[in-house]
């Protein structure tokens, strides 16, 4: 014997049979106007939504890019600046010795000034990542920092000759060159933990960019195609050509949705000049800057250091390529070739050098900066010039080499790095004025979207529906 049951409709199945239920029968036009009015108003809203809260959403990433995480990254670049100088004027006031107290002075200022540019950015690194990296370089900061008080305070006693230190003061200054060395390293570390950090964050921001273009497009698909919708049925109901708040209705929100895509297309592109082509350019230059202080304080442990004098002139050249490689193995056969490869660059734009000055050639589109690249670029050609002045000066007379090297006046090894630097800087300002402009371009395009644009323009439908359907639903009364 069989028994049977009641059956009982499925999940799914009562599911549609819940959705048929409101949806009204074909006949009934009043309900089907209803419904679209709802489905419109209900759209406008979730377009509205999605338009201020994508758009405040990007506006914050790209100010804290702007504002907070890619200044970070360059402040790490200046950290290394700091560091690399700091080294060169502790060689320099070695160099200055007891002959010279105007010059000693001159580099205990200037060291007293990057080392608390250090400090403070240091601090801040801190307190902006907390990382390990930084801390410990705080550490090595302040081991360095004794040492070198410890070299000054011995100088000082001692009174050696000019370039002449003691075996002692030596030893301990190439204790302070190695630690020094050692910081350096770290620094790059904390640089490109930062870096890291920042391409995540720009990465992050494109894809919110992306994803609100997308959602917008869905949105505004239904919107527009709910009012197209009640437009054409209310057509075929009163035999009315248009309705105008339904018409006005559909403007308005071709309006919110293409200028909200507008808006974030804008944002995103203004965010891709700012990263990709401002930033990256601004830190390669600014590494390169730190590279060229390096550079720079190899030249005094080279007059200062016989016993190394090998290994800092391999170092001076070795930065020397890494900012503009013309493929030598020798110090002396750097000039010629770095005359013809600038050469080359100035009469027809033809590249014949890598490094970090041959990625910016490559890349100056920004005003003036082609410009102010060229004039860079002559200066770092004189101040190479010097070097091999200062090299064949010592040769002869180790004074004559040390007071050209440290001189900051124009035409001494100093003072045309001095000049060369500014020059390097003010190229590194075109790329900060752009990367600025572009940050506040990009957040000032979604201001009004991030606000009172969307709930303005959904009123304004919401309104214009209501007094569009009103007429024509009394109709059925």
């Amino acid at each position: 014997m069989v028994t049977t049951g009641t059956i009982r409709p499925g999940p799914v199945r009562t599911a549609v049979d819940a959705v048929r239920s409101r949806v009204p029968q074909r006949s009934d036009r009043p309900a089907w106007i209803r419904l679209l009015a709802t489905v419109i108003v209900l759209a406008a809203l979730a377009t509205a939504v999605v338009e201020t809260t994508d758009a405040t959403s990007i506006r914050a990433s790209i100010d804290l890019l702007g504002t907070h995480t890619a200044p970070n990254v360059a402040a790490t670049e200046d950290l290394a600046v700091a560091f690399a100088d700091m080294d060169a004027e502790l060689a320099n006031m070695l160099l200055a010795g007891s002959e010279n107290r105007a010059a000693v002075a001159d580099a205990r200022k200037t060291y007293e000034q990057r080392r608390i540019q250090a400090d403070g950015d240091l601090q801040r690194a801190i307190a902006a990542t907390g990382s390990d990296i930084s801390r410990t370089l705080l550490e090595e900061l302040g081991r360095y920092q004794a040492l070198a008080a410890q070299i000054m305070l011995l100088n000082d006693t001692e009174q050696n000759p000019a370039g002449r230190p003691s075996d002692r003061i030596l030893r301990m200054q190439r204790q302070a060159t190695d630690l020094m060395s050692r910081i350096e390293l770290d620094t790059q570390r904390l640089t490109n933990d930062n870096k890291t950090a920042l391409d995540s964050a720009y990465a992050a921001t494109r894809r919110d960019t992306t994803d609100a273009r997308a959602q917008l497009t869905l949105l505004g698909t239904v919107l527009i195609g709910a009012l197209v919708g009640l437009q054409i049925l209310l057509r075929v109901m009163t035999r009315r050509r248009f309705n105008p708040a339904l018409l006005i209705a559909t403007v308005v929100a071709a309006v919110l949705v293409g200028g909200s895509l507008s808006a974030n297309a804008d944002a995103a592109q203004h965010l891709k000049v700012a990263k990709e082509d401002a930033f990256e350019s601004l830190l390669t230059l600014q590494r390169a800057r730190a590279y060229g202080y390096d550079m720079n304080a190899d030249e005094s442990r080279w007059l200062l250091d016989p016993q190394r004098a090998a290994t800092y002139e391999q170092g001076f050249l070795d930065q020397s390529q890494w900012l503009l490689n013309v493929h030598v193995k020798s110090i002396g056969e750097y000039d010629d070739a770095l005359r013809v490869a600038l050469t080359a660059y100035r009469r027809t734009s033809d590249i014949r050098f890598t490094g970090f000055f041959a990625d910016e050639a490559r890349a100056a589109s920004f005003r003036g900066k082609r410009s102010a690249l060229e004039t860079m670029l002559l200066a770092y050609q004189s101040y190479q010039r010097d070097d091999r002045t200062m090299r064949a000066m010592a040769a002869a007379d180790l004074h004559e080499a040390i007071s050209f090297d440290t001189s900051d006046d124009p035409g001494q090894s100093d003072g045309d790095f001095g000049y060369y630097d500014d020059k390097l800087q003010a190229v590194i300002d075109i790329d900060q004025r752009t990367f600025d402009t572009a940050v506040t371009r990009g957040v000032n395009t979604l201001t009004g979207w991030s606000s009172w644009v969307p709930y303005t323009a959904f009123a304004l439908i919401a309104l214009l529906v209501f007094l569009g359907v009103r007429p024509r639903l009394a109709e059925y009364r």
